[in-house]
């Protein structure tokens, strides 16, 4: 029996293994980073993306992280319970909800300081080969929009 015909079916012939899996064992290694701070990862990229940009839409949120919403509005509701940001209908149009970081989320960013470069530190890549791999993932995230 030729078996060629199924080596496109071998998990070492495919791109999406080492993607998932080098994901998984670098979302692990945040872990006891985040567990200080009490957020998850997910929860982790999204108060980034309130730090950097203060107010944003639940839509926008979603857009930016590749998040749907089922995901994105319990996600949401966590970090609104525990008071760093709160979340509310547009007043130009209701279908809209404006999330916004509170004063309480802004104050978390110093403690979350210091995760990025202890993360450095776990990355086995020089430099250039950092760079390179962060613009061949947004190539392909480009791609897949």
């Amino acid at each position: 029996m030729d078996n060629s015909k199924y080596d496109s079916l071998k998990l070492k012939h495919q791109l999406c293994f080492p993607l998932y899996a080098a994901a998984r064992e670098t979302i692990k290694l945040y872990k006891p980073h985040l567990d200080k701070i009490d957020l998850t990862y997910t929860q982790y990229i999204a108060m980034m993306l309130l730090w950097e940009h203060k107010s944003l839409t639940v839509k926008e949120i979603g857009e930016m992280l590749y998040l749907d919403s089922g995901t994105l509005t319990p996600l949401l509701k966590k970090l609104e319970a525990k008071g760093l940001l709160s979340r509310a209908r547009s007043q130009k149009d209701e279908r809209i909800l404006i999330v916004t970081i509170t004063d309480e989320g802004e104050k978390l960013k110093d403690s979350a300081l210091d995760i990025p470069r202890e993360m450095s530190k776990c990355v086995i890549l020089n430099a250039d080969e950092t760079l390179q791999l962060y613009r061949l993932l947004y190539k392909l995230l480009s791609y897949c929009d």
